[in-house]
């Protein structure tokens, strides 16, 4: 939120204004003028005794005016009286009281005159009264003896004082009396008792009245209350009247409200206007009674209207005539209430409709003086001339009184004085002076010269033009040096000279020329106006809502006019910064480290300029976990369950949304905490189910957003009552772990949960479907019994009880276990294999007796395994595979099995013991599948029309080969195919030539292995054949040749030296060979070498080494890279398209793709010719 922190415009204008209409009618100190009173004590000036008293008279005037007092309305002649002394050049008095004088010898009324020839101005009627701080008068204080839940008051009765003292009560220990709504001070200082508890039980209440003029304190006798309870009276009571109550059953008498203060049913309040009125109203009863206000007739006035004193005190502020009328208090409790009527009636002192002003007229003029005010009741006006009552002061031909009002006629120079207008009734009077001083003088202009004015656009702009004159000059505007006469709308001009642009712009920048004329003359003065940027917050600081202990900043970014020089001021809750480190305030924000719960509040941005200010402000919320609870309270306690109350922590600005009860057990697992319960955030309690024999305590946890608060305090331990076993063990199982044995276990019953001492378990079973008896064994706080000698896996049935010192537990259920499992006796028989496919095969066999089984049944367990392939001679390790079928199934499938091999499989019959004996093996074989791939093909000896391919038989033949398959098609420069040629190889083959290929063409091979059943899958190559076998073999040959490296070596160093002498000529300015040559020739061709005159021009024989101009490529085993030529397939595998022969052709194939195998043959991607060696060092 952005504010104004400056007056906003209208509220400016008019403030200006009114300054300035009022300095307009001060007449220049130069000039002739009758006196004004500037300054003056109040009407009710209470000094201290102490000190000395300074009664003020302050005024001006030309010639300077001479003071003289009156005191009770006589003569105060301040010559006779060492102890009092007037001020020079002034009319304030000192009256000397600390060299012995005496305060009260001075008390009374006075008033000061200041004169001078043009007339008298005259101070109100001043009462002088010293403050008094009496003693308390003495008196015995008698004991004040109650009875609990009786009303009382403590009166006060403080001794009269100048001012009234301001009344408080303390203790012995000067701490103040805790008040609340049933104990509370009156506005008469009595200490008021709407019913007493056995706590107000004290011999120290004390009243104390604070005198503020004199600063002392004075004390009254310490009051004692006793406070006597029900319990106490009958006690006493009873020992002196056996088997009498006296006073019933009820310990304390409940009571319907009754009014303390005021008394009755009505009474009447007198409040002068613009008072505070305060009203008052104090009942006793139990319950406490809560006291409502209301206005019969009306409503309580809004925003004036504030209850104090617990809503026993109505205030409102500023009344007015219209507050007048009656007001009800009400005061209620659950049995009934009371009320009483307060009366108001609103007076009022006189006070100023119009007040005199001074007058100042040219000879010959007329005026008015106006002295009107109003008050209840009605005031009286009277008039005095240079303080004198006008009926008896000296006659003046232009003047004459009309009630309020003065009227003036064709004055003259002698008809100046001052004039004092008194307005008075009952409750005060006001005295006003104004004078009518008359003058003839030429105009002047007060404001400077050239004055600048700096305004804020969109703002309105007040130029000055403060002038004195009489007769009262006229006033005009003007715009610029030679600019017309201001006027329109868009000006408002002003009585007092002021020009106001009520919205000023850009283009209201410049000169303004303010001239004032009467009839004895006339002036001019210009000022400057400059309009000027606002002050704007771009960003301004938002909303935060942060955890204790982070960080967090506000900006507060800004524009402004370049010619202003922004001040940034930050504030928290409107008042300075912390000093504190944490708080780093920025160029534009505000970064609070380590944030704690003191710095929560509303932080605002103020930028001030000269001429505007403008604010933002924004609200920081420090959240954090809540504070534990505290105040834990355990009441109702019964032997299974209690209630748990408490007190919640501060919620750290995070509301707490539930609360997490946990109890400890402090006679089994002390030190450990156990969840009990969580309640909603708005619940403070909870009823909690305990267990019998459990030492609780109880603990506390509040969560909020943040998280969970440290844990309260615990409660006070309660320990409940033993009791039987409310349950038994749980999970019961019956499982052997031998054949012979039945091993019962369960899960043991925690601490609390055996309900008293002693706890132990009765273990029993029976086998099932036998008519025998249980056997049962008690044993102690373990979880496992051992029953031995038992048949091999027959079941049981099993029950555990807990008990303890007091009884057993409820009859437990019953749970089926069985003894101890051995392996199966028998394996399944009449295995039968149905082989589906060459990968899958379907196992049958017969179950086995479940008698066989001796167990549980966990199914059957298929063991096979490879013995041979048919399609290989080799033998490999024989690797078993398992396949559980689990329950009692009777078949299987098998898959992942190889084509074309040899199997055997049998089967088992598992139970938790084991497995039992296996089938005897069964032999199956699988038919022949599709054969893998072929396990690799390579490309070799690429020639000009052929290709040789070789490869290798596939991994896995799933069969008999038949065949080969190999199909290729050329591929062109755009990757499109061509046609498709196949080729069937017999199985035995492992390479082929392929013939009559096209030169330099790039081939793609598909090639697959088949058996009878079909083909597999294929992999693929690419090669190409070469352009020119001959060209390819002569650059091989030369490049490898000693004589020709050497050859290379010397030219390149040659060619080095020559460089080097060429470059040091040129750096020296001179011409070398190779220069001149240039110079003589217009052709730009380069030239060839020339032996005899040692130039050098580039080689340029190009039509008979053009191929080797690049150096050529010797051909490879399986690529051959690109020529110079756009016909070379060189770089296909570079992303370059090949090309076809015009034939189309499809002879054979390259591979150039497998570039990390190991080649056959060279490897060399390119040998330089001589030419491209040349090429290279040139």
């Amino acid at each position: 939120m952005t504010k104004k922190k400056s007056i906003s415009a209208s509220k400016a204008s008019l403030v200006l204004f009114l300054c300035q209409m009022i300095s307009a009618l001060d007449v220049p100190l130069d000039l002739s003028q009758p006196p004004t009173i500037t300054q003056q004590s109040p009407k009710d000036y209470i000094v201290d005794p102490r000190e000395n008293i300074v009664i003020q008279c302050e005024a001006k005037g030309k010639p300077p005016p001479s003071f003289s007092w009156t005191r009770n309305g006589t003569h105060f002649d301040i010559d006779k009286d060492a102890q009092v002394t007037m001020k020079p050049n002034s009319g304030t008095l000192v009256i000397n009281i600390m060299n012995g004088g005496k305060a009260e010898a001075y008390e009374g009324v006075y008033q000061c005159t200041a004169r001078n020839e043009r007339g008298a101005a005259i101070s109100n009627n001043i009462v002088i009264r010293p403050s008094r701080s009496p003693l308390w008068t003495k008196e015995k204080l008698e004991p004040n003896q109650v009875r609990e839940g009786d009303s009382l008051v403590l009166h006060c009765r403080p001794p009269v004082g100048l001012p009234p003292p301001i009344i408080f009560w303390m203790d012995n220990a000067f701490q103040r009396l805790p008040q609340s709504e049933r104990v509370s001070q009156g506005l008469n200082g009595d200490l008021y008792f709407s019913n007493v508890q056995p706590e107000d039980t004290r011999e120290d209440y004390i009243c104390y009245a604070r005198f503020n003029h004199t600063q002392t304190i004075q004390q009254k006798q310490p009051i004692s209350v006793k406070v006597f309870s029900m319990d106490s009276l009958n006690d006493t009571i009873a020992a002196n009247l056996s088997d009498t109550d006296v006073y019933g059953a009820r310990p304390v008498t409940e009571r319907q409200p009754v009014l303390l203060t005021p008394t009755g049913s009505t009474s009447t309040k007198v409040e002068l206007r613009g008072n505070v009125l305060l009203l008052e109203c104090i009942a006793a009863g139990l319950p406490t009674p809560v006291i409502r206000w209301i206005k019969e007739g009306g409503e309580l006035p809004a925003n004036r209207t504030f209850f104090e004193n617990f809503k026993k005190t109505l205030k409102i502020i500023d009344v007015s005539e219209a507050d007048s009328g009656n007001y009800k208090c009400i005061a209620r409790n659950i049995l009934g209430s009371a009320h009483h009527v307060i009366s108001v009636t609103v007076k009022a002192a006189p006070y100023w409709i119009t007040a005199p002003r001074n007058l100042v007229l040219s000879p010959g003029e007329d005026g008015t003086l106006i002295c009107r005010a109003n008050g209840n009741p009605k005031p009286s006006i009277s008039w005095l001339a240079n303080g004198v009552p006008i009926a008896i002061a000296p006659e003046d031909p232009s003047r004459k009184v009309d009630g309020d009002t003065i009227i003036f006629s064709h004055v003259q120079e002698r008809s100046s004085a001052v004039y004092q207008c008194n307005a008075s009734n009952e409750y005060g009077y006001l005295l006003a002076n104004a004078f009518v001083n008359v003058l003839a003088e030429p105009p002047r202009i007060l404001t400077p010269a050239n004055k600048l004015y700096q305004v804020i656009a969109d703002s309105p702009a007040l130029l000055d033009c403060a002038y004195f004159g009489s007769p009262k000059p006229e006033i005009e505007w003007f715009k610029g040096v030679k600019g017309s006469i201001l006027h329109g709308s868009e000006y408002i001009f002003h009585d007092n000279g002021t020009l106001e642009i009520p919205v000023a712009q850009k283009d209201s920048t410049g000169a303004y020329t303010c001239v004032a004329r009467n009839k004895l003359g006339k002036i001019q003065n210009e000022v400057q106006l400059e309009i000027k940027d606002p002050t704007v917050i771009i960003k301004q600081p938002e909303y935060k809502v942060i955890q204790r202990y982070g960080q967090v900043s506000f900006e507060c970014i800004i524009k402004h006019d370049s010619t202003l020089l922004p001040t940034v001021i930050w504030l928290k809750d409107n008042d300075e910064l912390p000093d504190d480190e944490r708080f780093l305030v920025g160029k534009d924000n505000l970064t609070i480290m380590n944030v704690t719960d003191k710095d929560d509040g509303t932080y605002t941005c103020i930028v001030n300029t000269t001429l505007d200010s403008v604010s933002a402000s924004a609200v920081l919320t420090v959240v954090a976990r809540p504070n534990p609870p505290f105040d834990l309270e355990l009441t109702g306690q019964l032997e299974r369950s209690v209630e748990l109350s408490w007190i919640p922590g501060d919620e750290n600005n995070s509301p707490i949304t539930n609360f997490v009860i946990e109890y400890e057990d402090g006679l089994h697992e002390p030190g450990l905490w156990h969840y009990q319960t969580e309640v909603p955030g708005t619940q403070t309690t909870v009823q909690l189910k305990l267990s019998p024999y459990v030492n609780y305590s109880f603990r506390v946890i509040a969560v909020n957003e943040i998280g969970r608060s440290q844990p309260s305090e615990p409660s006070e331990q309660y320990l409940t009552k033993s009791a039987n076993p409310d349950e038994n063990p749980s999970n019961v199982q019956g499982i052997g772990s031998e054949p012979d044995n039945l091993v019962i276990t369960w899960e043991s019953l925690k601490g609390f949960q055996s309900n008293g001492p002693g706890l132990q378990y009765k273990v029993s079973w029976r086998q099932k479907d036998v008519d025998d008896e249980w056997t049962s064994v008690i044993v102690a706080n373990v979880s496992k019994y051992i029953v031995s000698g038992t048949p091999t896996f027959v079941p049981y049935e099993i029950k555990v009880q807990a008990l303890n010192d007091l009884g057993y537990a409820p009859e437990p259920s019953e749970v089926i276990g069985h003894s101890g499992e051995d392996l199966p006796m028998v394996a399944p028989g009449n295995v039968q294999v149905h082989v589906i496919n060459s990968t899958l095969a379907k196992v049958h066999w017969d179950p086995v007796p479940l008698k066989t089984v001796r167990g549980h049944l966990q199914g059957y367990k298929v063991y096979y395994w490879k013995v041979q392939s048919l399609s290989r001679r080799s033998r490999r390790h024989v690797e078993k595979k398992i396949l559980t079928f689990k329950g009692n199934k009777t078949f299987g499938m098998l898959p992942g099995l190889e084509p074309y091999s040899t199997y055997k499989l049998n089967v088992r019959v598992a139970n938790g013991k084991g497995e039992g004996p296996a089938s005897p093996d069964k032999v199956f074989r699988t038919p022949e599948g599709v054969p893998s791939s072929p396990s690799f093909l390579k490309i070799t000896n690429p020639t000009l029309d052929s290709l040789t391919l070789e490869w290798g038989s596939p991994t896995h033949p799933n069969g008999v080969l038949t065949s080969y398959i190999l199909k290729f098609q050329p591929i062109n420069n755009t990757h499109e195919l061509g046609p498709l040629v196949e080729i069937r190889i017999p199985a035995n083959e492992s390479s082929l030539i392929l013939k009559n290929l096209n030169y330099s063409t790039r081939y793609k091979f598909y090639f697959n292995a088949q058996t009878s059943v079909g083909s597999g899958n294929q992999i693929t190559e690419e090669a190409v054949t070469i352009m020119d076998e001959a060209m390819a073999s002569r650059q091989v040959d030369i490049a490898t040749q000693g004589w020709f490296i050497g050859l290379m070596c010397a030219v390149a160093l040659l060619i080095l030296i020559l460089l080097i002498v060429c470059f040091i000529r040129r750096n020296k300015g001179g011409k070398y060979p190779v220069k001149e040559k240039e110079d003589a020739h217009a052709d730009p061709e380069i030239q060839p070498m020339k032996e005899d005159d040692g130039t050098f021009g580039e080689y340029s024989d190009a039509e008979d080494h053009k191929p080797l101009k690049k150096g050529s490529r010797t051909p490879s085993d399986r690529t051959v890279k690109k020529e110079d030529s756009d016909d070379s397939l060189v770089d296909y595998g570079e992303g370059v398209n090949g090309q076809f022969n015009e034939d189309g052709s499809f002879i054979g194939q390259y591979s150039g793709k497998k570039e990390k195998e190991p080649a056959e043959g060279n490897e060399s991607s390119e040998a330089p010719s001589p030419v491209n060696a040349m090429n290279s060092f040139v």
